[in-house]
């Protein structure tokens, strides 16, 4: 299939509507109202990132008032956040050559040179991560209607690899602190909460911003703020606030080019089922409607400045590492104030 599908009944935008019985048709009721498949051509790897333009990028370099940046990484290290599922572990960073060898003079270098030198070991979602289009399937069916084996394979994803994004990610960023907006004294939502179109747009409207065609919009729960307080706990896989399943047709029809959350899973947890279900807005939205997603995120430091400086927009640089034929990929976004 290659030719887009927006047709078909408009799914509700309202939580309560959901048939919580009924994960499969809630789902595919979404993915066929917002697929994109063939939007942008037969051989597209880009999905949504189509939608920042070099205008886009130049506008979004005049919000750059201050000069300021801020980095929305959480550390990768040995303390993480991981514990293992699907071999997702944290880090591991060893020295290959170290000080002490420098100071021994084993290095075998002349003149009294020494240095040092080392390696790291990881998943590639295992820590601030952008997931690529090749990271989540639908009935075996890759983005823009590729069967899934013909695009992952053993030797990596041979399509949509997430080297092909390695340019690309630069453009206007809006913060929504759904966080602060909805819990105003904590800033924290509960786990569990899912965020719906109403919570972002009353957020866009309180902050007096307007999400736009080629936006990486940023949602801060407050989840992290949480986990750094209190410790990791289970926010690597376990209850967690979150987008609802009724948020594919906003993510669709703002035509944002990517989204990032300061959660371990972007959407809802536990997913919004009586019934067995797992990352159903990953399963409309990454390839169905080819949107790219980004988790873990550290936002804190931006919300205090956003709400400072009282805006929230500004100039957003997340490339991510054009590592060949990976389905998602480490990142050190940088918002520019």
């Amino acid at each position: 299939m290659t030719l887009r599908q927006a047709q078909g009944p408009h799914p509700s935008e309202d939580p309560a509507d959901l048939d919580r019985q009924n994960p499969e048709a809630e789902i595919a009721l979404r993915a066929e109202a917002f697929r994109n498949w063939g939007r942008w051509g037969e051989d597209d790897v880009l999905g949504t990132l189509n939608f920042i333009d070099d205008g886009i990028r130049r506008a979004a370099a005049a919000l750059v008032r201050e000069g300021r940046p801020i980095s929305l990484s959480q550390p990768f290290d040995t303390d993480g956040p991981q514990k293992g599922w699907r071999r997702r572990t944290n880090p591991v960073h060893t020295m290959t050559d170290t000080g002490t060898d420098a100071e021994r003079g084993n290095q075998g270098f002349p003149h009294g040179i020494g240095g040092a030198d080392d390696v790291i070991a990881m998943p590639l979602q295992c820590s601030t991560q952008w997931d690529g289009l090749g990271h989540i399937f639908d009935h075996g069916y890759a983005w823009n209607g590729r069967r899934a084996g013909d695009v992952v394979t053993s030797d990596g994803d041979l399509v949509t690899g997430i080297e092909h994004a390695a340019s690309v990610i630069v453009s206007r960023g809006v913060l929504l602190d759904v966080g602060r907006h909805l819990s105003p004294e904590t800033g924290e939502l509960a786990d569990g909460h899912a965020v719906t179109v109403a919570d972002l747009e009353a957020c866009a409207a309180a902050q007096g911003v307007e999400v736009r065609r080629g936006d990486i919009v940023l949602v801060r729960t407050g989840a992290y703020t949480r986990a750094r307080r209190d410790g990791w706990g289970d926010y690597a896989g376990g209850p967690a606030p979150g987008l609802s399943l009724t948020t594919a047709g906003w993510l669709h029809r703002t035509e944002i080019a990517a989204i990032a959350t300061d959660t371990w899973g972007f959407e809802v947890r536990p997913n919004e089922f009586d019934v067995p279900a797992f990352q159903p807005l990953h399963q409309v939205v990454i390839p169905n409607m080819g949107l790219t997603i980004g988790e873990m995120w550290d936002l804190d430091e931006l919300a205090e400045a956003c709400a400072a400086a009282g805006r929230w927009e500004f100039l957003l640089s997340a490339p991510p590492l054009p590592i060949t034929g990976a389905v998602g990929s480490p990142v050190n976004p940088v918002a520019l104030l």
